[in-house]
């Protein structure tokens, strides 16, 4: 028997295994929200497959996510970025790759660890949405516009609701798979 999956995902097999496996999973890691927040603030105006499909581009050009590596960019390294087809070459949204990396370990000197004070949020819990179809799901709440508030004082950019929201989605903070969907109840949904 076939799994009924969210629409979203369509087919293609990247999409598929990223559905499957990784959108609405608790994420704990600090290396892999860095990467998740990286790859958001990416896709701002953009698919989510056209990010996933240079998943593989874009942890090479950031140095595989370390933090301290990519915060250590300089204006000569964005330049080279800038060049790199391979990735979305967007000046904006480079620097604020750079500038997140260096805000990111503000935070983690802070409360510990990123994971801490992100999941504070939601006070360590996802949250289990009811959803009957891809028209009920939200661009953004009420949380995501205070954790998306709460980053920019912090210095983070391309960090707006809406890609804060989706980035919940991503690494678990909400489930927003539908309800029919093998992954709503496997991710905790009743």
């Amino acid at each position: 028997m076939e799994k009924h999956r969210c629409a979203w995902c369509g087919s293609e097999p990247v999409y598929v295994e990223y559905h499957d496996k990784e959108w609405g999973v608790p994420v704990h890691d600090d290396k892999l929200l860095f990467e998740f927040l990286v790859l958001e603030s990416f896709q701002a105006g953009l698919s989510w497959i056209t990010i996933l499909r240079r998943r593989a581009h874009f942890k090479k050009a950031f140095l595989n996510f370390d933090l301290k590596k990519v915060a250590e960019l300089t204006e000569n390294d964005v330049d080279i970025l800038l060049q790199n087809e391979s990735v979305i070459r967007h000046r904006g949204k480079i620097e604020a790759s750079i500038a997140n990396a260096k805000a990111f370990m503000k935070v983690q000197d802070e409360f510990g660890s990123f994971d801490a004070y992100l999941w504070a949020f939601v006070d360590g819990n996802p949250i289990q949405n009811k959803v009957k179809s891809l028209k009920d799901i939200a661009s953004k709440t009420a949380i995501s516009d205070k954790i998306s508030k709460d980053l920019k004082k912090r210095g983070f950019k391309f960090v707006g609701s809406t890609t804060i929201y989706a980035y919940m989605q991503a690494i678990g903070m909400v489930n927003d798979h539908i309800i029919e969907c093998f992954r709503y109840k496997e991710l905790g949904g009743k």
